[in-house]
């Protein structure tokens, strides 16, 4: 497996395009397309908000058919959330516009929205949008890229990803794009990640392989602990790398898989350090673990942690934040047998042993957490399992950008 540069354009038969439609931003680009030049077999994982938006409601629908998609249109600035029979009205409205552009059904389209909840989209400017969409569209890396960019609301760099790998003698690719700043804890946050690939797979196995994997990446990041209405993980497979069909249960599924989880923890991790007002990514690992759920379960509630945020945010190995967290998770342990480090790129250092304070260096702690990537390790010395969550620090620009979001 190889890392590449690209995103939802890397995949052999894909392109995508940007366009200012002017929905709510102004001055750049709100509006991106990704098309493929074959029918695609399609999966998906969503919010378990109970409130969700009619581009959930839209997509579930056409994921759960027998309808291979093949054209995603996405806007940001206004989720489409909490808008009624009129936001499932413009999602319709916004597939058909783009389906006769195209050349292509209808229930070939899938929707994504992001941004303020409960204003209506301006219909007239997405359809403009489309319009341009479907003329720019091109297979190239820079299409992909601009895509990125213009799906992004509060977020300060685009985020992309691919890998290749081989099935057989086929090159297969996969890639994606994502955007996730703020709103962010994902039970399958806002985000929205679009995965493509060339490979040839059955739907069982590419639905398997995302909701198996959703469960180790998304779902193991958070900023601020709220789960958005809009979530949305798609995956769509054309099977233009010529490979012979992977099923499930087959060496080629589990290499199927590993590519899969390389591209979802990259963008995840780049969701969790872009957190709106972070200054670093935060990486919280367990080791030595009964079993992995209880590692998971202990991370996941560190990097939750309001208290141990605003410790990294201030470069303070304040250990006690941690242990508490971990105490309050729900998992069981022996706080008596905890060895606990901080790690980056500046170093390594123990802080506690044993549940109890090392001979540290202040200095040298301050220094490590002054880095822009901050893990702290602990093994809890109960067994062989482990588990990595993932989050950034709480500053006072969070607030600043959430104040006024809306206005």
């Amino acid at each position: 497996m190889k890392m590449i540069d690209g995103g939802v354009t890397a995949a052999k038969g894909f392109q995508a395009a940007a366009a200012a439609a002017g929905i709510k931003y102004q001055g750049r680009t709100d509006m991106a397309l990704i098309y493929s030049e074959k029918p695609c077999k399609a999966a998906g994982t969503f919010t378990t908000n109970v409130v969700k938006a009619a581009p959930v409601k839209w997509d579930r629908a056409v994921v759960e058919s027998k309808k291979k998609p093949q054209a995603v249109v996405v806007n940001s600035g206004i989720a489409n959330a909490c808008t009624g029979e009129e936001g499932m009205r413009y999602c319709r409205e916004t597939a058909d516009e783009a389906a006769e552009i195209l050349g292509i059904e209808r229930d070939s389209v899938l929707v994504g929205s992001t941004g303020v909840i409960g204003m209506q989209l301006p219909m007239d400017r997405v359809r403009a949008g489309i319009a341009v969409l479907a003329a720019a569209k091109k297979p190239d890396l820079a299409s992909g890229t601009a895509a990125a960019q213009a799906i992004m609301t509060t977020d300060t760099r685009k985020k992309e990803a691919a890998v290749t790998f081989e099935i057989g003698e086929k090159t297969v690719t996969i890639g994606g794009m994502a955007k996730g700043s703020g709103m962010i804890h994902p039970n399958m946050c806002t985000m929205l990640s679009f995965i493509t690939t060339d490979a040839k797979i059955s739907k069982k196995a590419l639905q398997k392989a995302l909701s198996e994997d959703v469960e180790d990446t998304y779902n193991m990041i958070s900023v601020d602990g709220d789960t958005s209405t809009n979530d949305t993980v798609l995956l769509l497979a054309n099977g233009m790398a010529g490979n012979e069909k992977i099923r499930v249960g087959t060496p080629e599924y589990e290499t199927f898989k590993e590519a899969l989880h390389c591209v979802n923890e990259t963008l995840a991790k780049m969701m969790a350090g872009d957190g709106e007002g972070a200054t670093a990514l935060f990486e919280a690992k367990i080791i030595g673990a009964k079993t992995k759920e209880q590692a998971k379960t202990l991370a996941k509630s560190i990097v939750c942690s309001n208290l141990t945020k605003t410790a990294i945010a201030g470069h303070d190995a304040n250990w006690g934040r941690i242990l508490c967290a971990m105490g309050y998770s729900g998992a069981e342990f022996d706080p008596e047998k905890v060895d606990l480090y901080f790690e980056s790129a500046a170093g390594k250092l123990k802080i506690i042993e044993n549940g109890t304070a090392t001979d540290y260096s202040e200095e040298k702690a301050t220094e490590i957490l002054s880095r822009p990537e901050v893990t702290a390790v602990a093994d809890i010395k109960e067994g062989n399992e482990e588990a990595a969550a993932w989050g950034c620090d709480l500053t006072h620009g969070y607030i600043e950008i959430n104040a006024d979001y809306r206005s």
